[in-house]
């Protein structure tokens, strides 16, 4: 590892190179903009990342030509580069990313990553972002890290030895913050009907976000939850605390908390720190569905930007816009039917405010150009803040009676009337 500058150390990339950016709250800020530095001086490279926390100065319009973002999940710092066809969007599963960077179907030729000081023995830790960023750095030709004082040493799988690292840069600097989503009457509601699907023992997956702060807060009854997940915030630091999450029936990593990332406060970054109950792992590990229908009572609980009367889930384009990305919803919906007691669950609110006015997320039919994340033969559960849709197994016309029950009043005559116009079934307005 030699210890250089972050203007010196971008002098690595050259002209055609793919560069991997180490996502989440670990994007690595000061690498990114000395890429915006040493941008006008080259041609046709790609950036690729998960999604990006802080700024994105490699995305900047002016850049065209020089760099070029592909974006693997979609956050809002590079939303309208993808949009106005500036950057692009490959739909993959989180699973299966480890395994792009291995075979070569996206080779890497430099990693930017973020990683805590070394140890004693040499070794840094990825820090609250393994997901794919351990794959990364074993198969890029050069690894460029920021070592950050304040990078939170996390364990499981998560270490990187100096030695794998050619250049790094020093910095002390606070890791990126996530605020809590606003709580509504809403998300309290959809929290509510999704307890009622979890009993004590169960262990969860969820993300972030209103609709799964509302469930966490219903869960202070709850015994013994586990937690298997791709990533987690402080509702579940909330959880441990009151003695609800200990991990004890879990099948798999009995007593552990087992994530690929987390995102959130300061606080949540201090509970990983060091901490033996908590085991970070690769997202080709965490979002194995053979390995996750091998936990008992497994609920996955994911949102969904619109669902049809037919149980098609779109996640990640509202239209032909794509918005974010497929991540690991289906990763998670299939281990979780595939398990003893498993409970697979799309939680949305049934309407959305948009320029137009109030929308419906419970549709006849998904908008021109949207996209099926989980398809309707994987769908088990949908809930809204108006309770839940058991679909599996059932009909067309039985999904659809059921989904109309849980959309919003206002707009059940019209999905009525629009479900026998298209799938020439009659259901009760």
């Amino acid at each position: 590892m030699q210890l250089t500058t972050a203007v010196e150390a971008m002098r690595a990339v050259t002209d055609g190179q793919r560069v991997y950016i180490h996502g989440g709250a670990a994007t690595p800020t000061p690498l990114l903009h000395a890429l915006k530095e040493r941008a006008r001086g080259l041609r046709d490279v790609q950036t690729v990342s998960m999604h990006l926390e802080g700024p994105a100065p490699h995305v900047a319009p002016d850049l065209e030509g020089h760099i070029r973002h592909n974006a693997l999940f979609i956050g809002a710092n590079v939303r309208l580069a993808v949009a106005e066809g500036r950057a692009d969007y490959t739909p993959v599963f989180l699973s299966d990313i480890p395994r792009l960077f291995a075979d070569g179907g996206l080779a890497l030729d430099v990693a930017l990553i973020q990683v805590s000081p070394p140890d004693s023995s040499g070794y840094c830790s990825l820090g609250v972002s393994v997901d794919v960023a351990q794959s990364a750095v074993r198969h890029a030709r050069t690894v460029i890290a920021e070592v950050n004082e304040q990078m939170p040493r996390t364990l499981g799988d998560s270490l990187v030895h100096s030695d794998e690292i050619d250049f790094a840069i020093r910095s002390d600097r606070p890791i990126l913050e996530v605020a809590r989503a606003h709580l509504d009457e809403r998300h309290v509601a959809i929290g509510r009907h999704v307890a009622s699907l979890v009993d004590d023992g169960s262990t969860l997956q969820m993300g972030i976000g209103g609709t799964v702060d509302g469930l966490l807060a219903q869960l202070r009854d709850h015994r013994d939850l586990g937690i298997h997940t791709e990533m987690f915030s402080d509702g579940v630091v909330d959880l441990v605390e009151a003695g609800v999450v200990t991990g004890g029936r879990k099948r798999v990593h009995p007593g552990q908390i087992v994530s690929s990332f987390v995102m959130g406060s300061q606080r949540v970054y201090d509970f990983v720190r060091d901490n033996p109950t908590v085991a970070m792992h690769p997202s080709d590990y965490t979002n194995d569905p053979v390995l996750i229908s091998q936990q008992e009572k497994m609920v996955a609980v994911n949102s969904a930007i619109e669902v049809d009367l037919t149980g098609q889930v779109c996640a990640d384009s509202i239209g032909g816009r794509f918005y974010s990305g497929i991540g690991g919803q289906l990763d998670f919906i299939r281990g979780a039917a595939r398990a003893e007691g498993g409970r697979p669950i799309i939680a949305l609110t049934s309407t959305v405010a948009t320029p137009e006015g109030e929308v419906s997320r419970i549709v006849s039919h998904l908008a021109r150009g949207a996209g099926v994340v989980t398809t309707r033969g994987d769908v088990h559960y949908v809930v809204t803040e108006h309770g839940i849709a058991a679909l599996h197994g059932r009909s067309i016309r039985e999904r659809a009676q059921r989904l109309l029950d849980i959309a919003a009043p206002a707009f059940r005559e019209r999905l009525a009337r629009e479900a026998f116009e298209l799938y020439g079934v009659r259901l009760r307005a």
